[in-house]
């Protein structure tokens, strides 16, 4: 249950993302500033912390060890994570694609076949490939469902254009934050703590948002200091604060398909935080009977991971093959 709690917590900061990212796109902000400016403000906090930890130099000796991986996983974590999510704030509100980015844990629990873990036996070390917890599955589709119903109100609104630049972006995200995180915890095996992780992924993300940057910098010129300050805001709250506790709470957990399902299904309490701090930021009405519905459906889900987890742990037998 600890791995749980933290990944609530995480989800709460989480939601200062989606509330601040749509209150920059109604102010004139561009994707292109509140994806980028993130990641910059990031760096120098955690640094500071892995400073102040020793572990720059561990860090260091497993970015040079593999480069190239390295590179691809953080690329996917973060950038195929995170500019899809700016972009489509322009589009949707913030609760709505909070709502939409649920599918993350449906994401997670379908991507398990891609992963193996190594098992000491009497015969030696065995490769064993992850299989989809049907349990956890069967959970997920309840969030799934949902997430289905608080969008029915919007779908009869919802354009093709909308549904391409607002929807599918999310969709996007909602695969690769999973997928780059598995991965890269994968290709660590436990090397570095959560932070050299957070940090040694943003550094390797650092010259793409540099592109980013300078892209917008060409065609929509400087970011405002609005901007820049609910962007520091988000940095700290949702890049430092919440990437470290999810992490913290995945890597608890990273070798139980199911437990990691549950830890990735605390992410949907982000709705109900991105819900009410747009209803007392921005001031949007209370969403309708059907969406609210949809959002106590998927605290049922969150409910039933948090249960099977707890039953789990506490009937966790060995059933390692010999």
């Amino acid at each position: 249950m600890k791995a749980i709690w933290i990944g609530i917590i995480s989800a709460l900061f989480f939601a200062v993302t989606f509330v601040l990212n749509r209150s920059m796109e109604m102010s004139g902000g561009s994707w292109l500033w509140s994806a980028s400016l993130r990641y910059f403000f990031m760096v120098p906090f955690l640094i500071a912390i892995v400073a102040y930890r020793k572990g720059l130099g561990n860090m260091r000796k497993a970015m040079l060890a593999t480069p190239v991986p390295f590179f691809i996983w953080s690329v996917v974590a973060f950038v195929l994570f995170y500019a899809p999510l700016t972009f489509a704030a322009g589009y949707s509100p913030g609760w709505l694609l909070a709502g939409t980015w649920q599918l993350t844990i449906v994401a997670g629990v379908l991507l398990a076949p891609l992963f193996v873990i190594v098992v000491q036996t009497k015969h030696g070390e065995q490769r064993i490939r992850q299989k989809i917890p049907l349990a956890s599955l069967g959970i997920t589709l309840v969030i799934f469902i949902g997430v289905v119903i608080i969008q029915i109100p919007n779908a009869n609104s919802v354009d093709a254009r909308t549904f391409v630049l607002g929807i599918l972006p999310v969709l996007l995200a909602a695969f690769a934050y999973p997928l780059g995180n598995r991965k890269m915890m994968d290709l660590l095996q436990g090397r570095l703590d959560t932070f050299q992780r957070v940090l040694a992924m943003t550094l390797m993300t650092i010259p793409v948002w540099i592109g980013f940057a300078i892209y917008a910098l060409l065609t929509v010129g400087p970011p405002s200091t609005n901007q820049v300050v609910q962007s520091l805001i988000v940095a700290v709250s949702s890049g430092v604060i919440a990437t470290t506790l999810f992490f913290l709470a995945t890597d608890l957990v990273q070798n139980d398909q199911g437990k990691l399902a549950a830890v990735e299904a605390t992410q949907s309490t982000e709705l109900i935080f991105a819900m009410i701090g747009e209803m007392l930021i921005l001031h949007i009405a209370l969403p309708g009977t059907l969406s609210l519905i949809g959002v106590v459906v998927i605290i049922i889900g969150m409910g039933l991971h948090s249960y099977q987890t707890a039953v789990a742990n506490k009937h966790k037998t060995a059933n390692l093959p010999e």
